[in-house]
């Protein structure tokens, strides 16, 4: 991280200094007026913004609480140690984590040189981002979506070791710098930037976990990556010999951890390539089909009906007309 920034940063801040001064618990007042710890945006954001950054509060516990915004914590330097719905989740330089609203949080003493960031931001900010995300279902996505409908069933958590990637990094750093300074327009910035990281997330979804027992973060991020680069002509024997497991029983833990089957993967990203296609190039019909994968142009023009309801013609020109 850029060394101005950090020391920017790592600037004890009024709240410390009174911790340092002998103060032994956090100042609620900061966080809450109600009772029940529950931090509160309207304390953190100035009225009509979207989106802050704060130093994460160092040399103390911070008890057990829930947030009604999202929280994305990123670790500029040090460690923290945090106890997520009874996880514990170690955050090491350059890693990333994204709570939702459901996720019961507590954070054990940090030191002075251990400086992370907290991204206070409403649901609502995402909505950019998501739109830039296409039509691929992935943890993330869904995580995304469940936090936008505050659904209760998603994982509370995403955590991901990015620290060795660098475009991560660079935009995770760029929309600190722009926030934490202020700069102009700002809001568009943010919102273009952290659909430019999720989208750089996506691949790299074996280096994540989840607080959901749901997905075996590893073999489920596998697989998505793996659909994402050979969408047109991989198949499932080719995955599962690449993974070393017998095709049979791949096939069947596919379909437990996602919900869906190999097949209905490859089909959700073949046709939502096509529609990207569709709506951001003049290349004809009939080669879309055959860059997607597809051999059979009426099995495709069938599946693409079922899915968006109307032919590929009909949906480029309704998409280029809006």
């Amino acid at each position: 991280m850029d060394q101005e920034l950090l020391g920017a940063l790592s600037v004890i801040t009024e709240e410390e200094q009174r911790i340092l001064n002998g103060r032994d618990n956090i100042d609620q007042k900061i966080y809450t007026e109600k009772k029940e710890l529950i931090v509160d945006c309207d304390k953190l954001l100035e009225r009509g913004k979207l989106i802050q950054v704060r130093p994460h509060t160092r040399f103390i516990r911070f008890p057990k609480h829930r947030h009604n915004y999202v929280e994305v914590i990123y670790m500029c330097q040090g460690t923290t140690t945090h106890i997520i719905d009874g996880n514990q989740v170690v955050l090491e330089e350059g890693d990333l984590l994204f709570l939702n609203q459901n996720a019961e949080q507590e954070i054990l003493p940090a030191k002075e040189t251990d400086i992370a960031v907290n991204f206070i931001i409403l649901p609502e900010f995402f909505n950019m981002a998501f739109a830039m995300m296409g039509e691929e279902d992935n943890a993330l996505k869904e995580f995304l979506v469940g936090t936008l409908c505050r659904k209760n069933e998603l994982a509370s958590y995403l955590y991901f070791h990015v620290s060795k990637i660098l475009p991560i990094q660079n935009l995770i750093e760029n929309m600190v710098w722009t926030i934490f300074y202020d700069m102009a327009n700002k809001r568009s910035c943010n919102q273009i930037t952290m659909g430019l990281l999720l989208l750089q997330l996506l691949n790299y979804m074996d280096k994540m976990e989840t607080g959901s027992i749901r997905f075996d973060t590893e073999l489920v991020g596998t697989v998505l990556n793996y659909i994402e680069e050979h969408y047109k002509s991989g198949s499932l024997t080719e995955l599962a010999e690449m993974m070393k497991y017998d095709v049979y029983w791949l096939s069947r833990e596919i379909k437990k951890r996602t919900g869906k089957t190999y097949k209905e993967l490859l089909q959700n990203k073949r046709m939502s390539q096509a529609a990207y296609l569709l709506t951001s190039s003049a290349v004809p019909v009939t080669d879309i089909i055959e860059s997607v994968g597809y051999d059979n142009t009426s099995y495709f023009y069938r599946k693409f009906r079922e899915r968006y309801g109307m032919s590929p013609k009909e949906y480029r020109e309704r998409n280029r007309g809006e």
